[in-house]
């Protein structure tokens, strides 16, 4: 990931690359140019040192032929020497110049410092005749020297117009090229300036609108989409991560709070139903013991079938339970029922023992039951047939409530599976539970809203059927 620092100085050392590389470039061409110019003076400085230089040799080998002496002699050959290093330096110079003018300057210099060894030469053996006539030829060497180095200086200088004209030309064209850096470089600067704040202050603009967007409640915006990879994007997921859990945490707490409400309402009917629980219950106790003394065992497991149905509806309302339980609930409740209409009432149970295992909300089953035989099967006086089916799959359990009884319209199964505000008419046996609090209570305990399917046809039968995952995503607190 690109971070904005890193962006900064990425730029920043575009820029100065870049003027590095245009600042070498104008130096390595002006370095060339101070180079020719260098080397042209040089040759110019050069040939009339030569000139002057050979010059000053003739005077003193004639100073030496006069006067013949230690002192003439040594300045004579120091000079001869200063010549001779400056015609190895011209020899260098002129190293890749063919021009035949060159050669023959040199060779030239060369003729004349030979020729005034050879005057010295004689003046030593003292042959008058001989050193008298190298002389001579020294100085009309000398002679030559000089025009020769005029004609070369010439040609030098016509040279350097040509030189000096191109010069010219290439400072009008380092004048266009500063311009036209300066122009570039202003243009480069603003481009990159607007676009890289352009890529800060976007990202920023769309985070501030999606924050008063959450501000005045809304959180199902759309996500903000930052195309950037630096920090701006981090930022805008981490932004999308909070309004989404937020969102999340809004609609828990609001189940949480519908749930409280429900919980509470069972609640409140528990207590209008109490009649002092542990008194009640110890009096049960008490009957179903006088009647298993009496041998009147029916009596007896009625009376605790009663027990155990009233201790589970008045037990914990938010407290989960297996599967189990509450079938064995919906079992003492089918053994009141039975007592009460005998053949008028059947119950079919065919349940898959190892589904049993899963917990549940208390009160899921019985107050089903209990739905199906007041609404479907009580007032019928020929009776009818209740049926409790659990079995289950790889993922989830399957149970249904059937009767054969009176039916429910398809507006009301509509009413209850939407959860209609309306209230439910319904007053249990033993819970005054109704079904719609059964299925909210399973939709929050799960959260799912599929939890629950009804199937009827009037005046023939209907079915509930609880389709409930084996690991649940909810926990009642």
């Amino acid at each position: 990931m690109k971070t904005i620092r890193g962006k900064l100085l990425m730029y920043f050392f575009v820029f100065v690359i870049l003027f590095q590389v245009t600042a070498i470039s104008i130096f390595v061409s002006s370095n060339e140019l101070t180079n020719k110019y260098n080397e042209s003076f040089q040759r110019f400085l050069l040939l009339n040192s030569i000139s002057q230089k050979s010059d000053e040799l003739y005077a003193l080998t004639r100073i030496y032929v006069i006067e013949p002496e230690d002192e003439n002699a040594t300045n004579y050959f120091e000079k001869k020497d200063e010549l001779t290093a400056e015609k190895e330096n011209l020899r260098t110079l002129y190293a890749l110049n063919e021009n035949i003018k060159i050669k023959n300057y040199i060779n030239l210099v060369e003729t004349f410092i030979h020729e005034s060894e050879l005057t010295v030469g004689f003046v030593l053996k003292e042959d008058i005749e001989h050193y008298t006539n190298h002389l001579e030829e020294v100085r009309l060497a000398s002679g030559y020297i000089q025009e020769s180095a005029l004609e070369l200086i010439d040609v030098e200088l016509t040279a350097y117009q040509a030189y000096y004209k191109d010069l010219q030309e290439r400072n009008g064209h380092f004048i266009t090229f500063i311009i036209f850096l300066f122009l570039t470089t202003i243009a480069l600067a603003i481009f990159f300036a607007i676009w890289f704040s352009t890529g800060i202050t976007s990202p920023l603009h769309k985070l501030s609108h999606a924050a008063k967007e959450v501000a005045k409640g809304d959180l199902l915006g759309e996500a903000v989409e930052i195309q950037s990879n630096d920090e701006l994007r981090v930022l805008g997921d981490a932004f999308n991560n909070m309004r989404s859990n937020i969102h999340e945490l809004v609609k828990e707490i609001k189940d949480q709070s519908e749930l409280d409400q429900l919980l509470k309402e069972m609640e409140l009917k528990h207590l209008q139903n109490q009649i002092n629980p542990h008194f009640l219950f110890n009096t049960l106790n008490t009957i179903s013991k006088m009647a298993y003394l009496e041998d009147a065992n029916s009596t007896s497991r009625l009376i605790d079938s009663v027990a155990a149905l009233l201790r589970h509806s008045l037990g914990e309302i938010d407290d989960q339970v297996t599967l189990k339980d509450e079938v064995n609930i919906v079992q003492d409740y089918f053994r009141i029922q039975q007592t009460r209409f005998s053949e008028r009432i059947q119950f079919i149970m065919k349940i898959d023992e190892t589904a049993l295992g899963i917990e549940i909300p208390r009160l899921t089953l019985q107050p089903l039951v209990e739905n199906a035989f007041i609404h479907g099967i009580e007032e019928r006086e020929e009776g009818g047939v209740i049926s409790l089916r659990i079995e289950q799959t790889e993922e989830s359990v399957v149970i249904e409530v059937s009767d054969d009884g009176e039916g429910i319209d398809n507006e009301k199964i509509e009413r209850l599976l939407s959860l209609s505000t309306v209230r439910d008419e319904h007053v249990g046996h033993s819970t005054g539970i109704g079904v719609t609090n059964v299925i909210r209570r399973l939709q929050l305990f799960y959260k799912k809203d599929n939890v629950v399917e009804i199937e009827s046809e009037k005046g023939q039968w209907t079915t509930i059927r609880l389709t409930l995952p084996k690991i649940s995503e909810g926990v009642i607190q």
